[in-house]
């Protein structure tokens, strides 16, 4: 029977996603296997997520407000990437292809799990829309159901605003992520991405 401190962290595991009973006990297992000063760190690292912040342009993680992306005035301030997770702009940002800003959606429309379009960011992406000089707005979703309900949905709400709307080239396999997607074909889904019409 396992000591109540290490029942614990296995029950915190436990409701990570993705991770079940055994594996939240093998993690568990595999953290106080290790030296005390990785502990240490470890909890360090842990402790210091309490202070991330979310950047109130674009939505993604940082440590400051707004965040190292937006505060960035060398990058293109004409051209927003839109993404659904935080996840895919550290992905994009990792092809070194893409020098603008970033819109992060918080998702992609799926009704059939409850996500509706006001449930993500899409308001907040319409105002900065309306109030700054964005040239092209390029949309940067999962090649599935979801990413296309996803663009045919904002196509159609930025029909009347005079902007460039272009996607990634096709080069991402259809149903495939964007995270799991290797740089060099991201790379070119990025430089040759399209016009929606």
């Amino acid at each position: 029977m396992f000591p109540k401190s290490l029942k614990n962290l296995i029950d915190q595991f436990i409701t990570l996603p993705g991770v079940g009973p055994k594996t939240a006990e093998r993690l568990a297992i595999s953290m106080i296997s290790r030296p005390k000063v990785k502990i240490d760190e470890f909890i360090t690292a842990l402790s210091s997520i309490k202070d991330i912040k979310v950047c109130s342009i674009c939505n993604n993680f940082s440590d400051i407000n707004p965040c190292a992306i937006c505060s960035d005035e060398k990058r293109s301030q004409n051209i927003i990437c839109v993404v659904a997770t935080s996840t895919d702009l550290e992905t994009i940002e990792a092809t070194k292809k893409y020098n603008g800003l970033y819109h992060i959606l918080g998702g992609l429309i799926d009704p059939i799990i409850g996500v509706t379009p006001d449930r993500l960011f899409i308001k907040e992406l319409l105002n900065r829309m309306r109030n700054n000089n964005v040239d092209e707005l390029i949309l940067a979703f999962d090649a599935n159901i979801q990413g296309e309900a996803t663009t045919t949905y904002l196509k159609n709400i930025l029909a009347d605003m005079n902007i460039k709307i272009t996607r990634l080239a096709r080069g991402i396999p259809m149903g495939s992520d964007i995270e799991y997607t290797d740089e060099i074909t991201l790379s070119s889904a990025l430089e040759n991405r399209r016009e929606i019409k």
